[in-house]
C-alpha cells in the first residue's frame, strides 16, 4: 500500500533525524553528540545554523516541522492562542509535543479502527515514532493559559510510577487535545472481575492476586495525590474499575488516564448546583468563557450530553468539580468491588413490589461488617457470605474485615472524614504483608497461571 511522504515521515521520523544530524554536524562542530543507547536519551538542540522552523526534542526522537504547510493546517490554540511551537520551546527537552500531522498519519486521518477503552472519548491504538501508543481525543472544558498547561504537562510527563500508565506526549488542534499514552497489554479490572461470557470464572481467583491489585492501586493514587511534584493538588477524576489495567502474567494493576483531567481543564471549574428537576436526565457541564461567571451545571434529557461522572463512583458531594476526596471515594468503591466481585450499583426486580430495587455495594458492605450487631463469629459469617464466592472461602478473615473497614472509611458521606491516600496506602501495604504471612503459613500457591486468552 502506497504511503504519502507525510505518512512516511510520521511513521519513521528517525530517517529525517539522521539526515538533518549529518548536515548539522558538518556545519556546526559544536553540536552535541547523541548517545546510541536504547534507553530514552536527550538530544540537546543546537543553537547555530538552525532555522526557526526546526525543533529537536528528546525521548530518542527529533523531527522537523515546516511552519508553512503542516502547522498551518493544525494551529493549536486554547483560548489564549497558544501555539504548538511556543509550547514546545517552553517545555523540557524530552517532553513530546507531537505535530498534529503525526497524529493524523498514525491514525490514518482518524479513520483507523477505534480502540476499545473505558473512556467515552474517541481513542486509537497506533504507532508513534516506533512506540505503540493509545491516542485519546479530549475536548478542553475551559480556557487554559499557556503557563498553566506548560507546567502541568511538564510535571505529568516526568512522573514515573510502576502503577501508572505513562503519558508520552500530546498534540493540540483547535479546541481538542490529543493525549498519547503508553499501550499496556492486559484486561481492565471490571472485565477481570465480571466475565460476561463466563460469570463463574475470574483470573483473580486467589486472595493474594486481589491484595496485589489493592496495594498497586493505593500506592499509585497516593503518588498522584501527594508525590507527583506539582505545587497544586493533582486529581485523577476517573478512578473506576474499568480504568485499571491488570497486566499479565504478574497481575499488577496500572491506573489509566493520569493527567487527563488536569490537561483538559476539568479540575478547576467552579460549579453551581441547579435546582433538581424530576424530568431531567444526565447532568451536563456547560463550559463558559473565561470572562463569564463561574461554570454552571444544567440538566439535559439528551443521552449524547452526559456528564463525566460515573454512576456508582460519584461521591455524594460531587457536583462536577473533582477533588482528591472524590478520588478517595471512588477508590473505596473499587476496593469493595475487588472484595465482593460485584458491580457498584445493581437493580434487582422485587416480585412483591413489582418494580426494580437499587442495591449499592456500599450498603451491602456496611451490612456485612456492621449488620445487626452480633459477636465476631456473626461478623465473620456475614463477611464470608459477602466476599466473592470464587475465592472459595480461602482468605484471611481478619485482613478482609480490616480492608473492608478501610474501604468504608473512604466512602464516608462526609468528605472531611475520609482518610488521606498516604494513610490508606500505608494501611493496605501492612495488610498485604499480613496476607503474605497467611499465605506462607497455609502454603497457598502464589504463582499465577491463569490467562486472559479465550478458553
Amino acid at each position: 500500500m502506497c504511503r504519502t511522504k507525510m505518512a512516511v515521515d510520521a511513521a519513521d521520523p528517525n530517517i529525517t533525524r539522521r539526515r538533518s544530524s549529518r548536515r548539522t554536524q558538518t556545519t556546526t562542530p559544536e553540536t552535541p553528540t547523541r548517545s546510541s543507547s536504547k534507553s530514552e536519551t536527550r538530544l540537546h538542540p543546537s543553537t547555530s545554523n538552525v532555522t526557526s522552523s526546526s525543533y529537536s526534542y528528546g525521548g530518542g526522537t527529533s523531527s522537523s516541522y515546516r511552519l508553512g504547510s503542516s502547522i498551518a493546517t493544525a494551529e493549536a490554540s486554547v483560548s489564549s492562542r497558544t501555539s504548538l511551537s511556543s509550547l514546545r520551546n517552553s517545555l523540557p527537552e524530552n517532553t513530546h509535543i507531537y505535530d498534529f500531522s503525526e497524529i493524523r498519519s498514525a491514525t490514518n486521518n482518524f479513520l483507523a479502527k477505534r480502540f476499545s477503552s473505558s473512556s467515552s472519548s474517541p481513542s486509537w491504538r497506533c504507532s508513534l515514532r516506533g512506540k505503540e501508543v493509545v491516542v485519546f481525543q479530549r475536548k478542553f472544558r475551559r480556557s487554559i493559559q499557556e503557563s498553566e498547561l506548560r507546567e502541568k504537562l511538564s510535571v505529568i510527563y516526568r512522573s514515573h510510577h510502576m502503577s501508572i500508565i505513562k503519558l508520552l506526549g500530546a498534540s493540540i488542534s483547535g479546541d481538542y487535545i490529543y493525549l498519547a499514552y503508553d499501550f499496556m497489554p492486559g484486561g481492565n479490572l471490571a472485565d477481570c472481575l465480571r466475565n460476561k461470557r463466563n460469570p463463574e470464572f475470574t483470573v483473580l481467583s486467589t486472595w493474594m492476586s486481589r491484595m496485589q491489585i489493592a496495594t498497586d492501586l493505593s500506592s499509585g493514587l497516593d503518588y498522584i495525590h501527594n508525590n507527583a511534584g506539582l505545587k497544586i493538588n493533582l486529581v485523577h477524576k476517573y478512578v473506576k474499575s474499568s480504568s485499571v489495567i491488570v497486566t499479565e502474567p504478574s497481575f499488577n494493576a496500572k491506573i489509566c488516564h493520569f493527567g487527563t483531567a488536569e490537561l483538559c481543564g476539568e479540575t478547576v471549574v467552579e460549579p453551581k448546583i441547579v435546582k433538581d428537576d424530576k424530568r431531567s436526565g444526565e447532568i451536563q457541564e456547560v463550559v463558559s468563557p473565561e470572562s463569564s461567571p463561574p461554570t454552571n451545571l444544567t440538566r439535559s434529557n439528551s443521552r449524547a450530553l452526559q456528564f463525566e461522572g460515573i454512576k456508582g463512583y460519584m461521591a455524594p458531594e460531587f457536583r462536577g468539580l473533582a477533588t482528591q476526596k472524590s478520588d478517595i471515594y471512588a477508590f473505596g468503591v473499587v476496593i469493595l468491588e475487588l472484595l465482593s466481585g460485584e458491580e457498584p450499583v445493581k437493580y434487582k426486580f422485587d416480585k412483591e413490589k413489582g418494580n426494580h430495587v437499587k442495591t449499592s455495594i456500599v450498603d451491602t458492605a456496611k451490612f456485612a461488617v456492621e449488620g445487626d450487631g452480633g459477636d465476631e463469629s456473626e461478623v465473620e459469617w456475614r463477611l464470608r457470605r459477602w466476599v466473592d464466592r470464587r475465592l472459595k472461602d480461602s482468605f484471611p478473615v481478619t485482613v478482609v474485615e480490616k480492608l473492608t473497614r478501610i474501604a468504608l472509611d473512604c466512602v464516608d458521606e462526609d468528605p472531611n472524614k475520609r482518610p488521606n491516600m498516604s494513610r490508606v496506602a500505608g494501611k493496605i501495604s501492612k495488610l498485604y504483608l499480613d496476607s503474605r504471612k497467611w499465605a506462607d503459613t497455609i502454603q497457598v500457591p502464589t504463582d499465577f497461571t491463569s490467562s486472559f486468552a479465550p478458553r
